[in-house]
């Protein structure tokens, strides 16, 4: 069985590739939506033929579709490569670095991520080079090795997990192809409907399909995506051989779920940033962080490389840490979790994590806001403010 995908002019908008990519053909008594399919194996030929399907870890039609639809809304010329997790995507990208390498990676960066490059640097595997991520001076001496061994890999967050900086993304993708290394980028904040790394001058771009794609936290995925047919070659192999695969049923349920992402990033959106600015006046915050604030650091460059400012906004609240946990203590709409992008707004302090850097103030929330309506998620905010001062005021903190 062999997923042909329904034809459809050319061009289309990213609101509408949401929605159309990913169909089957049309065709009488065809289904609208891509049939999930269970099988483990698939007939042959009784001849080894490049293409064939052959076997569960190597292909399953149920991907296909998910597949197509992440390459188009990436504007890639290849299919996207669909893995297990997000981290399983992070294992495929960290894979290309040769032994002896180096990687160029932000301080503030996904923490699944930077743990796993942190312990594979201290196998040896390759040296681990932190940057601030916004400073572009210091990532450029990173990547030229200042007198050491250039970068193999930069690896791009933009804007940063959690501190929400902003990369100058073309002109670090330049400097980092200047020396040879390839270009990661992990796009999971923005979604491909606010940010485009690939015409940024990145070469491959990762997401968690966890977050925003799927949208409504039931589903574990990552995806790879890239134009480059050698690196897509080396990235499906790994996959292949590790065995890093995405259940059927899955990649069905986050396609379904990226038909609305359009729908759910215009609202978060415009409800994340009417939070920031009544958040930016509130007594009991001492600083916003969110690009989409004209005071932010990267506000200039997220208006220049994003077409919107996304969902996701830091807040660090004034009386330190037991306030800021007594705040998320008494929300009653927000609901205190540790992930992102789903219809659902979530709350976490970071600083809880215990490989959360010790750059993240421990003041620090950091705010995942849904599809509910805004002015209920302030007014919960409001009371849980008023509840924290009190709590923190009656308990002598």
């Amino acid at each position: 069985m062999t997923y042909q995908p329904a034809a459809h002019p050319d061009q289309l908008s990213p609101d509408t590739i949401v929605v159309a990519a990913g169909r089957p053909a049309r065709g009488h008594d065809a289904p609208v939506n891509p049939p999930i399919v269970l099988s483990s194996t698939y007939v042959g030929t009784g001849q080894v033929v490049d293409g064939d399907r052959a076997y569960g870890r190597y292909s399953n039609p149920t991907w296909d579709p998910l597949e197509d639809a992440l390459a188009q809304l990436e504007g890639a010329t290849e299919p996207a490569l669909i893995f297990s997790s997000g981290l399983a995507a992070v294992s495929a990208a960290l894979s290309l670095i040769p032994v002896g390498g180096v990687l160029v990676m932000p301080i503030h960066s996904y923490q699944g991520a930077l743990v796993m490059a942190q312990e594979q640097s201290a196998k040896g595997l390759f040296t681990l080079r932190t940057v601030d991520i916004a400073n572009n001076d210091g990532v450029i001496a990173a990547l030229t090795g200042a007198g050491e061994k250039a970068a193999d890999m930069l690896w791009l967050e933009s804007p940063t997990n959690p501190m929400l900086e902003v990369a100058d993304m073309v002109v670090l993708a330049r400097s980092a192809q200047a020396v040879g290394a390839l270009v990661v980028t992990d796009n999971t904040f923005s979604t491909p409907l606010v940010q485009k790394p690939l015409e940024l001058g990145s070469d491959v771009v990762l997401h968690s399909v966890t977050k925003y794609l799927a949208g409504h936290s039931d589903v574990i995925l990552g995806a790879l995506v890239t134009s480059n047919t050698e690196l897509r070659r080396t990235l499906l192999h790994h996959r292949s051989i590790h065995g890093a695969i995405a259940g059927p049923f899955e990649a069905w349920l986050a396609l379904r779920g990226m038909r609305t992402l359009a729908l759910r990033v215009e609202r978060s959106q415009a409800s994340a940033l009417e939070l920031a600015r009544r958040l930016d006046m509130h007594d009991g915050v001492e600083r916003v962080l969110f690009p989409g604030l004209p005071s932010d650091p990267g506000h200039v460059r997220a208006k220049a490389q994003m077409s919107g400012f996304g969902s996701i906004l830091c807040i660090e609240v004034a009386g330190g840490e037991e306030a800021a946990t007594a705040l998320v203590e008494a929300l009653r709409v927000w609901t205190p979790a540790t992930s992102l992008g789903g219809v659902e707004s979530l709350i976490e302090r970071r600083r809880r994590h215990a490989n959360e850097p010790a750059t993240v103030p421990a003041n620090l929330l950091r705010l995942s806001v849904g599809i509910e309506n805004v002015d209920d998620l302030w007014a919960d905010l409001a009371q849980a403010f008023v509840q924290a001062s009190q709590t923190t005021f009656s308990t002598g903190l």
